[in-house]
């Protein structure tokens, strides 16, 4: 007989999984603005070439990471089923996959330098981004299985070694940019092959910290996650394939979105674009909230889902989005409360422009206001229907909202309406609005029912 939980039961749960997941999304933050200021003080080519190999990095990794936030859903379900022979299958065919699509788009980097140029890009930033990408593309084998291991690890609540993990990759990653890239502590002076470089190396050092942890951590023995590790699994690999894929296009398009907007932006004047640039990454930095809490709902869902507890799913969800709801509803009230004070927190007042990008940027962040319960609900909604495994149509409808509404509807507003950047985010709060609408709807009729 399953007991039902209270909802501050289901609170306590979900925050105890959820607040080092926040920890470590923000951390993960910090090591990409680790290279961009270290760049930025080292040369404006070299900072232009770093930021458009991260983002081209960026991309594949969003798309291949698919199999492994697959690993997620699936390891908690097949725990909630106590079915510990799946969870090794499940997540040991996740590595397989990860490895997989690391060997296979690393060409992509090494002939970067003809498709920076296709893209429009200056001859010398595509020369340096090429250069980053040879030596980073490496990387993206570690950093999938990275992102494999930390899905395992939070699917069985380890979540505090990731937390860890992370804050000690952005101290190892601060320490040896700054030593490679600017030839410091007798280390060559190598620029932005000092940076991926550094980055290299942090990732190598993530995997082997938490496969070591995964593998000897007294609890999480008995999964013997890489006991005949070179033993292929094809029907796993096949559900974990099946589920993985559509998550990796789902983040392809929702990151695709927010690209477009920061190039619709740049068309609009660089003012606007700066401003753009800036309230992005205050919205980015109250995301990775929700994005923790998501987290923490797709492991309780999938928990729940796989023991045959429709009551606990269903109640943890309800609290799950009630926490990210009151999140999202302090981040609007500062938002619209001091927008200017936190515009000014990015920006040297003394400076030419300054006033105009605060200016601006204030009625981003008052827009920002208005989007920021619909990403909230969304990114929820999507942690929960990855909880029952449902992800197929999840990632048609973010193709829709995104791609046939969002993006439709900010070049219109700001274009063709004359709105300008203004209208722009008005057209991604529709985008996500549709997303969070259609995926909340989803969830409810796909949750099993009570009784």
């Amino acid at each position: 007989m399953i007991i039902r939980q209270s909802y501050p039961s289901h609170a306590r749960a979900t925050l105890a999984l959820g607040l080092p997941l926040i920890g470590s999304h923000l951390a993960q933050m910090a090591l990409h603005v680790t290279d961009t200021v270290l760049l930025g003080w080292y040369g404006v080519n070299e900072l232009a070439a770093v930021v458009l190999g991260s983002s081209s990095f960026f991309v594949m990794f969003i798309l291949g990471s698919g199999f492994a936030q697959a690993v997620m859903p699936m390891v908690a379900a097949a725990l909630g089923r106590g079915d510990e022979v799946q969870v090794r299958r499940d997540a040991r065919m996740g590595l397989w996959l990860s490895i997989l699509f690391g060997v296979l788009i690393y060409p992509v980097f090494w002939g970067s330098e003809p498709i920076l140029l296709a893209l429009g890009q200056k001859p010398e930033v595509a020369r340096l981004g090429q250069e980053f990408l040879r030596i980073a593309g490496f990387g993206m084998v570690p950093a999938l299985l990275v992102m494999a291991l930390k899905s395992y690890l939070a699917a069985l609540e380890k979540t505090q070694v990731v937390l860890w993990t992370t804050l000690l990759a952005v101290g190892v990653n601060l320490a040896l940019a700054w030593a490679l890239i600017f030839g410091k502590l007798g280390a060559p002076e190598l620029g932005v092959r000092g940076a991926a470089i550094a980055s290299l190396i942090v990732q190598i050092v993530t995997f082997a910290v938490l496969a070591v942890y995964a593998a000897l951590q007294p609890a999480l023995r008995r999964y013997h996650l890489f006991q005949r590790f070179w033993r292929p699994d094809w029907h796993a690999m096949g559900q974990v394939f099946r589920l993985g894929w559509p998550i990796g296009v789902t983040g392809l398009a929702e990151s695709g979105l927010f690209q477009a907007s920061a190039l619709m932006m740049g068309w609009i004047g660089t003012v606007e674009l700066a401003a753009h640039g800036i309230a992005m990454e205050v919205a980015a930095l109250a995301f990775m909230v929700h994005l923790g809490l998501s987290n923490a709902a797709t492991v309780r869902a999938g928990r729940a889902e796989g023991a045959g507890d429709a009551q606990g799913l269903r109640d943890g969800a309800r609290v799950a989005i009630a926490l990210s709801f009151g999140f999202g509803v302090l981040m609007v009230t500062l938002f619209l409360t001091a927008p200017d004070q936190i515009i000014s927190l990015f920006l040297d007042e003394t400076k030419d422009q300054t006033a105009d990008i605060i200016a601006f940027g204030t009625k981003l962040l008052a827009l920002a206001a208005l989007f920021q319960l619909a990403d909230a609900m969304q990114v929820m909604a999507l942690g929960l229907l990855r909880g029952i495994r449902d992800t197929r149509v999840p990632m048609i409808a973010a193709a829709v909202s995104y791609w046939m509404i969002g993006v439709p509807c900010s070049y219109m507003l700001a274009f063709k309406a004359g709105l300008g950047g203004v209208g722009l985010w008005l057209g991604l709060t529709i985008g996500l609005v549709a997303a969070a609408s259609s995926m909340m709807w989803r969830f409810w009729t796909r949750a099993p029912r009570v009784g």
